[in-house]
């Protein structure tokens, strides 16, 4: 899925940090002729309403059992993130084996050597995000702790923002992306020296490779427009890259008349 336009001031571009070759298939293709071929991309796990859910992420419990005519043994270990879900733990990635499993219950294409590749990106993208999200707190609550308290997929439903860049792209091709994100998450934080809950909206988007085959993607994270707080911390930033694009577009002139 590329995107060889430009993107807006706000995304976050990441890059992975091991150059990969070949570049692994990204975990939301389905297989060619089967129902859901024409979906949207989206994270393989689930979190819809087909199995009893967790109520802290909408996701089922996932088996760490092989799946059927599966051919490769996969890593039943699972990664611990440094996003905190209270004061005493730290949320915990599936492991390769129960993101297989996501994926073949999915009826998605399911090639086992990249699996694990697959899962160090979801990880990685999840970090970064988390990362994004500590920047917006800091500047709103600096002596804060943030909790990632719960979160949900939500693959399919393009966000305002979403629709608003993907009209740009349509309007204006060559200088907007003009393809959608490949996921979106919603993420409830927590802040503990209040009680107070933030939900964030993050879309993730996909970019061409490195030169060197390292995957680069672009998340779109910010505080939801549903609490007026949210609104003002939303308002600053856009009022901050107004004057940071102003300072850029000065500088540039001053270099061109020297």
């Amino acid at each position: 899925m590329g995107q060889s336009s430009s993107t807006p001031r706000r995304q976050h571009r990441v890059l992975f940090p091991t150059p990969l070759r070949p570049h692994p298939p990204l975990p939301h293709r389905p297989q060619p002729g089967a129902s859901s071929s024409k979906a949207p991309a989206q994270c393989p796990i689930s979190h819809g309403s087909d199995a009893a859910l967790d109520p802290r992420n909408q996701m089922p419990t996932l088996s760490q059992a092989p799946a059927p005519q599966q051919a490769v043994a996969l890593p039943t270990a699972r990664s611990t993130s440094t996003i905190p879900r209270d004061a005493a733990s730290t949320w915990e990635y599936p492991s390769p084996q129960q993101f297989y499993n996501a994926l073949v219950r999915k009826g998605w294409e399911t090639p086992e050597e990249h699996v694990e590749t697959m899962v160090q990106i979801h990880n990685f993208l999840n970090e970064q995000a988390w990362q994004e999200i500590l920047r917006w707190e800091r500047k709103e609550c600096p002596a804060e702790e943030p909790q990632l308290t719960r979160f949900k997929g939500r693959p399919g439903e393009l966000s305002p923002k979403a629709r608003f860049w993907l009209f740009a792209g349509w309007l204006l091709p060559s200088r907007f992306n003009s393809e959608p994100p490949f996921d979106r998450h919603d993420w409830i934080v927590r802040r503990r020296q209040t009680g107070e809950e933030v939900r964030y909206v993050i879309d993730y988007y996909s970019a061409p490779p490195e030169p060197d085959g390292s995957p680069v993607f672009s998340l779109d994270v910010r505080p939801a427009l549903d609490s007026v707080g949210s609104v003002r911390q939303r308002i600053a930033a856009a009022t901050e890259d107004v004057w940071d694009s102003f300072r850029d577009d000065k500088a540039r002139v001053v270099r061109s008349d020297a």
